[in-house]
C-alpha cells in the first residue's frame, strides 16, 4: 500500500495522521490558477502541459507513469499481458471501455487524425478497429512492442471530457469547480474539490499576491517554483513539394536556437538541437551550417502556427525575420490548433509550427515525431527493429540512434522544449510531477498548521 492509500484510508475511518510540524492533512478546497484556457478543448488538442494537467482532472488515459518510470493502472482497473502479443485492460465498466476504444479509434482513423496516432502504430490495424468485449479491451499486436503499455499512459490517449464515461480523479461540478470522485479506482484525491481560475501572466500574480490561489500553473521559474520535464517539443514543418531542397540549410544557417529559445520562447525551455528533446536525448551542438549558395530572392511561403499560443506567434515573426535575409517573403497565418491539426492531416501547408507533448520513452517519442513529420511511412520500418529488443535500456539506446540518423531526412526542424513550471503555497503538500512532466494534484493534500505555528498561510 502507498503512502497515499494509507493516508487515504485513515481519513475515511476519520483519523488524521500527524505530518511534520504539526500539520495534517485535511479535505476542503485547493485553488489552482491557470494560464490555459477556461475549457480545455479534446484530449489531442489540449496538449499543452498545462492544458493537460487540467484535463486530467476530469478524464485520464488508461495508465499512469511515476516519476521513476513505473507503471500503475489510472483509468483502466488493470493491465496485462496474457501473451506476448497482446495487451488486455480492464476497465471500470463496458462504458468506459467502448468511450476509450471509440477515443483511440477516433484519433487513429480519418475523422480526427492526430500525429498521436502513432502511438497506437504496432497495434493491428493500427488501432482502427477496436472494440470492448464487456469492460475489457484487448489489444492484438502486429510486431513486438514492450513498449505499449508505457505509450498508453499518454494524456492524448484519454477520452473526451465531453463524453459521459470519461473518467478521472474528480467529476465536475459547475463552472470551474470540480469535486473528488469517491470511486477512483487509484485512491480518492485528498481535497473535496479544486476551484480552477484561468488567467493571464498579469492574473497569476494578482492572485497570489492576494492569497486567492494555492497552486499556479505556468509561472515562470524561480527560486521558488518547481519544473517538470520539457517535453512539450515545438518544431517547425515544410512541405517538400511546395519549398526549394536548401530550404533546411536556409532555415539552421539563419536561426540561432538558444537566442530564440532565450529571448522568444516562455521558460522553463530549452533549444532542441535533436528530433527528440534534450529530456529523451543529450543534445550535441554541432556549426551552424552556411547559407546557402543562390538565396532564393523573392520566394513568397506561407508559415501557418496556433492563434492561441504567444510563443508560437513570437517565434513565427522571428522565423519571418530571419528568412527574410535568405531571400524568403514569409506570409505569417494564425490558426486555431483544431484548423491547424486539419490542415497538417491533408497536408495543407507551405510551413507549419508544430508542437507535440512526447512521451517519456524514446521509442514512442520518435513515433510521434515522425508522424508529425509526414513520414508514417517510417513507422513500419524503425518501430518493428526497436520493438525487437526485449531490453528496455537497449530500446532507449536504438531510439536514440535512429532519431539522429533519421534527422537529415525528415522536413521537420526541431526549434525548442518547454516543461511547466509551477508555485505553490506553503499549506500544499505531496505536490509532485509524473514523468511526463506533469503534477499530479489528485495527490496533492492542504496541511493544515495549528494556530500559531509560522508559515501558516491564511
Amino acid at each position: 500500500m502507498t503512502l497515499r492509500h494509507a493516508l487515504a484510508s485513515l481519513l475515511l475511518l476519520g483519523a488524521t495522521p500527524s505530518l511534520a510540524a504539526g500539520r495534517v492533512p485535511y479535505g476542503g478546497e485547493l485553488r489552482v490558477a491557470h494560464t490555459g484556457p477556461a475549457e480545455p478543448g479534446e484530449p489531442a488538442l489540449a496538449d499543452s502541459p498545462t492544458e493537460a494537467t487540467v484535463l486530467g482532472l476530469l478524464s485520464r488515459p488508461a495508465c499512469h507513469l511515476e516519476a521513476d518510470g513505473r507503471l500503475s493502472p489510472a483509468l483502466a482497473r488493470e493491465l496485462s499481458r496474457p501473451s506476448a502479443q497482446v495487451v488486455r485492460l480492464g476497465l471500470p465498466s463496458p462504458a468506459q471501455a467502448q468511450a476509450l476504444a471509440r477515443a483511440w479509434t477516433r484519433i487513429a482513423g480519418p475523422e480526427a487524425p492526430s500525429p498521436y496516432r502513432a502511438l497506437l502504430f504496432p497495434l493491428r490495424g493500427e488501432g482502427r478497429q477496436l472494440s470492448a468485449t464487456g469492460d475489457t479491451l484487448e489489444l492484438a499486436l502486429a510486431f513486438p512492442w514492450p513498449d505499449l503499455e508505457r505509450a498508453l499512459c499518454h494524456p492524448a490517449l484519454a477520452p473526451p471530457r465531453a463524453v459521459p464515461a470519461a473518467l478521472g480523479p474528480f467529476s465536475a461540478a459547475g463552472t470551474n469547480t470540480v469535486e473528488a470522485r469517491l470511486a477512483w479506482s487509484p485512491g480518492r484525491p485528498y481535497v473535496d474539490r479544486v476551484r480552477l481560475l484561468p488567467t493571464d501572466e498579469r492574473g497569476l500574480a494578482r492572485l497570489w499576491s492576494t492569497q486567492q490561489a494555492q497552486v499556479e500553473l505556468g509561472v515562470l521559474p524561480d527560486a521558488g517554483t518547481a519544473s517538470g520535464a520539457a517535453l512539450y517539443a515545438t518544431y517547425l514543418a515544410w512541405s517538400p513539394r511546395r519549398v526549394p531542397p536548401d530550404f533546411r540549410q536556409a532555415v539552421e544557417s539563419a536561426l540561432d536556437r538558444e537566442d530564440l529559445t532565450r529571448l522568444f520562447v516562455r521558460a522553463p525551455a530549452v533549444p532542441m538541437l535533436n528530433l527528440l528533446p534534450p529530456a529523451l536525448l543529450p543534445q550535441s551542438p554541432g556549426p551552424r551550417p552556411t547559407p546557402p549558395p543562390e538565396p532564393q530572392a523573392g520566394r513568397k511561403v506561407t508559415l501557418l502556427y496556433d492563434a492561441g499560443s504567444e510563443d508560437q506567434r513570437a517565434v513565427a515573426e522571428r522565423i519571418q525575420v530571419k528568412l527574410h535575409d535568405r531571400g524568403y517573403n514569409v506570409a505569417l497565418e494564425p490558426q486555431p490548433r483544431a484548423e491547424l491539426s486539419t490542415r497538417w492531416a491533408k497536408g495543407d501547408y507551405e510551413l507549419m509550427l508544430h508542437s507535440l507533448l512526447l512521451p517519456p520513452v524514446p521509442g514512442p517519442a520518435l513515433a510521434v515525431v515522425l508522424d508529425a513529420a509526414g513520414r508514417k511511412d517510417l513507422l513500419g520500418v524503425e518501430l518493428p527493429r526497436i520493438g525487437a529488443l526485449a531490453d528496455a535500456a537497449a530500446r532507449d539506446t536504438k531510439a536514440r540512434e535512429r532519431a539522429l540518423a533519421l534527422a537529415p531526412s525528415v522536413p521537420l526542424l526541431p526549434l525548442y522544449a518547454q516543461g511547466l513550471a509551477l508555485r505553490a503555497a506553503p499549506e500544499v503538500g505531496g505536490l509532485v510531477f509524473d514523468a511526463q512532466g506533469l503534477p499530479m494534484l489528485d495527490g496533492v493534500w492542504l496541511q493544515q498548521a495549528p494556530s500559531g505555528v509560522p508559515g501558516a498561510r491564511r
